[in-house]
This record gives structure tokens, C-alpha cells and sequence, in this order.
């Protein structure tokens, strides 16, 4: 039997797309609110996160799973105002973070019970929402599928997007050794007050000298691609691994493969969303083990660039399209 917070509105402001373009085909309508399933929970969101498969989908180039949400939005925070069938673990009225498979651009969302986690103690509902896209991707593939250890040299490109200032705290704290590339001087601050012990500026530098002037890297976190994919092969060290979560200047390069024969290389990657809800119910309950203890002691945090009201997505979407943003874009959505 489902189980709600008193009565629900039947209608809900939402953000969709059009049709695929530019930020301009975002358009603010109204949509039904939705109903949990079985195994399912509603939010009343006060926060989304932007994320680059936002900005991906609105183009046209990352179609949404069967039967999610058309609507755009991956993460969110808020409150339960209502819970499916066979739920167990929360009720109305608890403060969530959860990943969404879409329609985290309203005012009402629906996702898996198990894809949800607690507002970490001392964290409002803003920051809250910056943290489940990009601490499921940093976690699933660089300690997960990669196994990143402590002692090790990590390298992370995009250092300070929403997923470089997430993998740098997480790989600092947890004892590697980090560098990271950004744009500009400021950002290369930024980077090294986070915890890289090195921040390259790959306008100016060249990170391949850099990693192998300290060894070389053992993991290395791209989201780049093109003529970068070559370029990490040279810069991780024997045994080295090159996961790949994105491909912002193309998914082809030629490669020899006989240097990862001899190095004993490897290459990995994966991409969030399509993944099946038992492997994003491991990975939640991985982070709460592991990693909300840290949020909760403040030892890690989300770095927020900037706020929109949930009428400005489009906005939004300009900022990150312009990169000049530093950490995470949220949208007011409540």
C-alpha cells in the first residue's frame, strides 16, 4: 500500500525539452505529478544538480533509458512525500538525496527506493543534491572498476568540474596521491587547494611530462577522449588504468596496442544511467558505508559554482556549455 504526506497537488512545474538544440528548448510546463511504484519513493525536490548528460540529452545525444522520465535532471535532494509498495527503508517526511533516471527538472520526482540516501547530518538540502551523479560516477569507476589504492598516483582531467572536485577530495582523503589538469590558473588553484598535490595547466603544460616525471599515473579518470586517449596510454605507469567516463572531443583515436601488452595497461569506463538498478543499489550502499562518514565530518564536501531558479535551466545549461563554471550548478526546484 502506498504511503503519502497528506494530499498530493495533480499537477507539477517541470522543465522539458522541446525539441533537441540549443538551452532554448528547454521550456517550463506542466506535467502530473507521479506516483511511486512498487519499490519506489516520490520526492518534493528542493534542489537538481546539472550535469554534462543534461546538457547531452537536451542535444539530442543521450537519449533517456526505456521507461525513464523524457524529463531532464539525474540527481536531487528533498523531501518523501510518498512511498510504494514493499518499501521499507523510508517513509514521508525523510530528507533524501537520490540518483534519478530523469526528472530531476520539477517540483516532483520518482526513483528506486534503494537509489536514495540520507541528507548526510549537518548538510542542507542544496548541497545535498550536488552529491549523488557525480559521487556514484567518481566512486563506481575509480574505486570500484579501477581499485585506486592509497600510496598510488591518481590523475583526473576536468579537475574542477562537479566530477574532478568530487574525485580529487575522495582520492585525497583516502590517501593517493592526486594531480589533476584545468584550463586556467584559477582553476588550477582551486585544484590544488582541494588536495592535488598538482595542478596542470593543460593550456600551457604538458601532463604527460608531468605524470611521468613522478612515475606515472595508476589511475587516470577521463572524460576527454580524442586525441587524450593516446596521451594517458603514455602517461599511466606499469599496470597503470585508464578509466573513461565521457567523451567531449570524441570517442575514436588509433591506439598501439603492443605498449599495453608490455606495460599491463588497462583500459575501462563505463556510463551511469544505463546501468541496472541492482549495480546502482550496490553502489549507494557502498558510499553510505564508505563515504557519507566523511561528508558527515566534513572532511569532503560538494564545491557549488552556482544557483538558478528552475525557470532559468536553460541558463543553467549556458553556464556549463560556456566551461567557465568551477563544482557543481544546481537548480532551485522548490
Amino acid at each position: 500500500m502506498t504511503q503519502q504526506a497528506g494530499s498530493l497537488p495533480d499537477e507539477m512545474l517541470v522543465v522539458e525539452i522541446s525539441a533537441p538544440g540549443g538551452p532554448e528548448a528547454l521550456r517550463l510546463t506542466r506535467r502530473k505529478v507521479p506516483r511511486p511504484g512498487y519499490g519506489e519513493i516520490l520526492i518534493r525536490l528542493a534542489y537538481a544538480g546539472v550535469n554534462r548528460p543534461d546538457v547531452l540529452q537536451r542535444a539530442g545525444a543521450y537519449a533517456p533509458p526505456r521507461g525513464a522520465s523524457p524529463i531532464p535532471g539525474l540527481e536531487g535532494a528533498g523531501e518523501v512525500v510518498a512511498v510504494g509498495p514493499g518499501v521499507q527503508r523510508w517513509q514521508p517526511g525523510d530528507r533524501v538525496c537520490a540518483l534519478l533516471p530523469g526528472g530531476g527538472y520539477g517540483e516532483y520526482a520518482v526513483c528506486r527506493a534503494e537509489h536514495a540516501l540520507p541528507v548526510p547530518e549537518g548538510m542542507d538540502l542544496r548541497e545535498a543534491a550536488c552529491l549523488p551523479e557525480t559521487f556514484f560516477t567518481v566512486w563506481s569507476n575509480v574505486f570500484m572498476r579501477a581499485g585506486l589504492r592509497a600510496g598510488e598516483r591518481f590523475l583526473v582531467h576536468g579537475g574542477s568540474s562537479g566530477i574532478g572536485t568530487t574525485a580529487i577530495q575522495l582520492a585525497r582523503v583516502l590517501g593517493a596521491r592526486v594531480f589533476a589538469t584545468a584550463g586556467s590558473a584559477r582553476k588550477c588553484r582551486i585544484c590544488t587547494e582541494l588536495g592535488a598535490e598538482q595542478a596542470i595547466n593543460y593550456r600551457k603544460e604538458d601532463f604527460v611530462a608531468a605524470l611521468r616525471a613522478e612515475g606515472g599515473a595508476d589511475v587516470i579518470l577521463d572524460m576527454v577522449g580524442g586525441n587524450y586517449i593516446k596521451r594517458n596510454l603514455k602517461a599511466l605507469a606499469e599496470d597503470g588504468r585508464l578509466v573513461q567516463i565521457a567523451f567531449l572531443e570524441g570517442p575514436r583515436a588509433e591506439i598501439n596496442f603492443a605498449p599495453l601488452m608490455m606495460r599491463r595497461l588497462t583500459i575501462t569506463g563505463s556510463t551511469l544511467r544505463p546501468q541496472s538498478d541492482l549495480t546502482k543499489a550496490r553502489i549507494a550502499e557502498a558510499l553510505r558505508a564508505q563515504v557519507w562518514p566523511l561528508l558527515e565530518k566534513r572532511r569532503i564536501a560538494p564545491l557549488i559554482d552556482s544557483e538558478f531558479p528552475l525557470e532559468s535551466a536553460a541558463r543553467a545549461h549556458e553556464r556549463m556549455e560556456a566551461g567557465e563554471h568551477v563544482g557543481k550548478i544546481v537548480l532551485k526546484t522548490g
